[in-house]
């Protein structure tokens, strides 16, 4: 149930903080809870992880849609991805992820006791 909610809450507050805070916030936010819910470090890095993976390929997939993926197909030309829009999608979707899984897993080692 723990993943779930710190799923949820990452996905919430890492639409929420870069409305008012700079675009990074959101590992802040990944950090914050990983160290309030605590969770072993493997669960924390894959729930933060997965919180921001879906938040930015579900905003990608819909900014991409309204404008036809013309600037998304003329970005992965540009870059080797062969001109797919989905490819970058993801790749943009999996690079936010890592950095909120790296802050969860953070979070997660900054609350485990010292040996």
């Amino acid at each position: 149930m723990k993943f779930v909610v710190v799923v949820a809450l990452t996905a919430l507050l890492g639409y929420a903080a870069p409305l008012y805070f700079t675009w990074w916030s959101f590992a802040v936010t990944s950090f914050v809870i990983a160290l309030l819910i605590h969770q072993k470090a493997l669960a924390a890095f894959l729930a933060t992880f997965l919180g921001l993976f879906l938040l930015w390929a579900v905003m990608a997939l819909i900014i991409d849609g309204a404008n036809d993926h013309l600037l998304s197909q003329k970005i992965a030309t540009l870059l080797p991805l062969g001109g797919s829009s989905f490819l970058l999608i993801f790749v943009t979707a999996f690079t936010g992820g890592l950095v909120s899984g790296f802050a969860g897993l953070t979070g997660s080692f900054v609350r485990r006791p010292a040996d």
